[in-house]
């Protein structure tokens, strides 16, 4: 049996307590198919943004052995537009080709480093302006929960940690494993719509009742041809108003969510099925194998075959 992924998480100085855990909690719901270990810059304690310091196992060598380092958010007033000689230092350890993920203001370490140049990436909405500045080398998307470029994946605040994780689990072993783990946790296997929905805004003029029913009333009506006027119907509203709440409340449009949702309902049962493409395409609410197959490449970038081939096998 071969060992179990490494993640090493670097815990910096001010480092948020919850978001520290959130690696240790999500992979380690993954029955054994991951090791998490902490590390910290030079081997020794680090204060949290809290009221209590904290003590890791290991110094900053361990990075030199993970498959995936993890960095947590840290308190907000230790952000340095560079990165200091210790943390640099340590990041230089990190081997070619390892996935790196941060969460919240753990993308000012990688874009002070220069590993997010070039690259799309994510943080917290609230800092978006001075990332911007700092880094205008960066494809800042302040209005995502994640952003996976491949061996970089970065990710907005704070629970947003656990959505990433989650993607993660999925990307290495499946839905059937990730859904597993979120259910041990008690959250979401995913969340709709991106960070949008969370950034302060004028309250709307008629703010009404929202539109999560119709979205889940919309979740068990995939396999039909919804329109706009079906689901703005069955929110009460004439079509316009729905658009208009509806984008900001989860970020996107009707139709992209729709989209969306099938996408991923369409991955699941090329997972944990033997279904034929066109059947699926029928039961997501493709109507045919070739629009499915055009909608999951623009997603994810693979043909459905090559996608269950992948993933049948890690699950």
């Amino acid at each position: 049996m071969s060992r179990p992924h490494r993640v090493v998480v670097l815990a910096l100085a001010g480092v948020y307590p919850f978001e520290l855990g959130i690696p240790h909690r999500v992979f380690g719901s993954a029955e054994g198919r991951y090791e998490i270990l902490t590390c910290t810059v030079d081997g020794g304690p680090v204060a949290t943004n809290a009221d209590f310091a904290l003590t890791a196992q290991h110094g900053p060598e361990l990075l030199g052995t993970a498959d995936t380092v993890v960095i947590p958010p840290y308190d907000c007033a230790l952000i340095e537009r560079e990165p200091s000689p210790s943390v640099a230092s340590a990041l230089a350890r990190i081997r070619p080709g390892t996935r790196v993920v941060s969460i919240c203001t753990g993308a000012f370490v990688l874009a002070a480093a220069g590993r997010l140049d070039g690259r799309p990436a994510t943080t917290h909405w609230t800092l978006a302006d001075t990332f911007r500045q700092w880094y205008p080398a960066v494809d800042l998307d302040p209005d995502v929960l994640f952003v996976d470029d491949g061996d970089v994946l970065t990710s907005a605040g704070a629970a947003s940690g656990v959505d990433v994780c989650l993607h993660l689990v999925r990307a290495d072993h499946g839905s059937e494993v990730a859904n597993h783990v979120a259910r041990v946790c008690v959250v979401p296997p995913w969340r709709d719509g991106g960070q949008a929905q969370y950034i302060e805004r004028p309250v709307p003029e008629a703010p009404g009742d929202g539109t999560s029913a119709t979205r889940q009333w919309a979740l068990g009506r995939l396999h039909e041809p919804l329109s706009l006027a079906d689901l703005a119907a069955h929110a009460r509203m004439s079509a316009r108003t729905f658009s208009r709440r509806f984008h900001d409340e989860v970020g996107t449009s009707p139709g992209r969510w729709l989209i969306g949702q099938r996408v991923e309902r369409a991955r699941y049962l090329l997972e944990s099925s033997d279904l034929p493409v066109d059947e699926i395409a029928v039961q997501v609410g493709f109507a045919t194998g070739t629009s499915l197959r055009q909608h999951l490449q623009a997603a994810i970038g693979v043909s459905p075959i090559a996608y269950r081939r992948t993933f049948r096998r890690a699950a």
